[in-house]
């Protein structure tokens, strides 16, 4: 696989066969290496329903015809806005053509913005993206908590996608102990320098990561890595 961070906490992951998009938050993005009109995709994975992670989630679906993934609540209002999803929810996997998709848990919040309100969104949540052997784990927007050590022992990841940014999400000092806990081949950390109140040191993050025995990719908006 072929992972290209796209800023903020936005992924887009190559098969070789099929593009997959993680939490398309583009527009309003200072950090986006790509605009929602250039981005193409096959399917769209949503961690869950804050505007900077569904983002362009919409427009994206309709002009390029991609699935959209997300927890059954999020997928029922995504289909009301005329997208094809597929719902699913904490715990549950399944196996697509593109490879398999397992939700897990996260700590954090979900709602849509509307203009009459917030609509709730389902639970916030992780994905465990399996293709070809390969897994890659987007914590999505969580605090630390315990289970992290399950998740870790239970799959064998290879990329762990971790947010840093502290305020709304884990701090870097907290990423550093997931990773521990998770204990997976390499980190990317995401969902930080977006907005001043999330601005934190990446290549401090990875240092801290690396003496623990765990590589650290710290990339810049455009940039990829192959796992």
């Amino acid at each position: 696989m072929k992972v290209t961070f796209l800023g903020h906490a936005a992924l887009l992951v190559d098969t070789g066969k099929h593009r997959i998009l993680f939490d398309p938050f583009l527009t309003g993005n200072g950090a986006a290496s790509v605009t929602a009109d250039e981005v193409e995709a096959d399917v769209i994975l949503l961690t869950h329903a804050h505007g900077d992670h569904v983002g362009d989630t919409v427009a994206i679906a309709k002009r390029t015809g991609a699935q959209v993934v997300a927890v059954f609540e999020l997928a029922a209002w995504l289909m009301g806005q005329g997208i094809q999803v597929h719902p699913m929810h904490l715990g549950g996997s399944h196996t697509f053509d593109f490879g398999t998709v397992k939700y897990t848990l996260a700590f954090h919040g979900s709602g849509i913005e509307t203009p009459d309100g917030i609509l709730y969104g389902g639970n916030p949540a992780g994905i465990l993206l399996t293709v070809d052997g390969k897994t890659l784990f987007h914590a999505g927007d969580t605090a630390l908590f315990g289970d992290m050590k399950l998740i870790g022992d239970m799959n064998d990841i290879d990329l762990a996608v971790l947010p840093i940014g502290d305020n709304f999400t884990m701090g870097p000092e907290d990423a550093v102990v997931a990773a521990t806990w998770l204990h997976p081949k390499a980190v990317l950390p995401v969902h930080y320098n977006t907005f001043p109140l999330i601005a934190q040191d990446g290549q401090a993050f990875g240092l801290a990561v690396e003496r623990h025995g765990i590589h650290a990719h710290i990339l810049e908006s455009g940039q990829s890595v192959e796992i």
